[in-house]
């Protein structure tokens, strides 16, 4: 499918993963990827009631806008629209067993999309039944440099694009510097980017600006606040 179709009717990057319902805040310590999850946050998860973000992308001349705020404890989801017209459409993840509307699978098919790209570190713990492998030190895929090598496969059935696979490229600092995607766990990348701007959000710490390998692709986030438990303020980057 056309990389543009494939945006507007379900995701950039397609995410497998629709029953990630469980977002604790205990691991058991050891593995690279438990380092990585914690650096970004995980550990301290628990305080966050709320999380808003606006999903940016441009692929070429297409620009791609979309608002979230996400109640990770209750599994609440309010899509606030697209830039395009004013929308607003709240649901719980916990209901699209019993509520399987079209209209309403798609919009979470784009929530998941969304809410990988801020947090796929901490996924690296949530999602039990992703394989990770750590291949140790190599050469990052973009620039000068190595990172260490953590191969991220998801199973071959459930959820929305069964299959897909990650090389995470981790720096000094546990944190993701570059990553790729193999759709459908397809020996060809589909898409290599950057992992840029790091900024701490309160407990969390996220990774703002995604560059492709060349000028036609860049992915970001602005409007990013939290939410934590016992307060009404937003808490906005360092």
């Amino acid at each position: 499918m056309n990389i543009l179709k494939r945006l507007t009717s379900i995701s950039i990057i397609s995410i497998l993963v629709i029953g990630f319902m469980g977002y604790g805040d205990e691991a058991p310590a050891g593995g690279l990827h438990k380092k990585v999850a914690d650096a970004y946050g995980f550990h301290s998860f628990g305080k966050v009631e709320q999380i808003r973000f606006t999903f940016n992308v441009q692929i070429g001349d297409r620009n791609v806008v979309r608002s979230w705020i996400w109640h990770p404890k209750t599994h609440g989801v309010t899509f606030l629209g697209d830039g395009k017209k004013e929308t607003s459409v709240s649901y719980n993840r916990n209901d699209l067993t019993t509520n399987p509307a079209e209209k309403l699978k798609k919009i979470d098919a784009r929530f998941i999309n969304d809410q990988y790209w801020l947090l796929f570190p901490l996924h690296l713990v949530w999602d039990d039944k992703a394989k990770i492998e750590n291949t140790g030190p190599q050469k990052l895929p973009m620039g000068e440099g190595t990172g260490y090598r953590l191969v991220v496969t998801y199973p071959p059935t459930g959820g929305y694009t069964p299959g897909d696979s990650y090389e995470l490229f981790i720096d000094k600092d546990n944190r993701i510097s570059h990553w790729v995607f193999h759709r459908g766990g397809s020996p060809k990348p589909t898409r290599t980017t950057t992992w840029e701007d790091h900024r701490y959000f309160g407990p969390l710490t996220i990774s703002l600006n995604h560059r492709g390998s060349d000028d036609k692709f860049r992915l970001w986030f602005t409007g990013v606040a939290v939410k934590l438990t016992g307060s009404d303020q937003w808490v906005e980057a360092e």
